[in-house]
Parts: C-alpha cells; sequence; structure tokens
C-alpha cells in the first residue's frame, strides 16, 4: 500500500483524538464538546479511509494495466 507510513501516522493522530474524548467524558465535559470532537475524529477517518480506497484503486488499475488487463473499446 502506498503512502503507507502516511496513512499510520493519520490513524495515529485519530487515536490520539479519541483518547482525548475518552478524557472529556471522564471529566463528564459538556456533551456538545464531546460530540464536536466525535464529528472531528468520523471525519478524520472518513478522509483516510478514503485516501486508502483511492490510492489502492489507482494501484490497482495500474497493476491490470500493465498486466494487460484492461481493454479499452
Amino acid at each position: 500500500m502506498d503512502d503507507s507510513d502516511h496513512i499510520k501516522n493519520r490513524i495515529k493522530r485519530n487515536e490520539g483524538q479519541l483518547r482525548e474524548i475518552l478524557r472529556m467524558m471522564g471529566e463528564n465535559q459538556d456533551c456538545i464538546e464531546v460530540i464536536t470532537q466525535l464529528s472531528a475524529s468520523r471525519t478524520a477517518l472518513d478522509r483516510t479511509i478514503d485516501l486508502i480506497v483511492s490510492s489502492n484503486l489507482i494501484e490497482c488499475v495500474r497493476d491490470a494495466d500493465k498486466k494487460g488487463k484492461i481493454q479499452m473499446n
């Protein structure tokens, strides 16, 4: 998988966000603040998923093209 270090760093940042959310919940912080952070965490994960899918899709198509498995009409 391309950019695996970059992707791992994104996931580690998200892990830190989730730990912070757990801390906030443990301290009974305002639910709006917690929800805001959960939403940000979800968005970050969605973007990471998009990055993984798009980079692997491109790689997959390139490999198929090199192997002659793609036919253009």
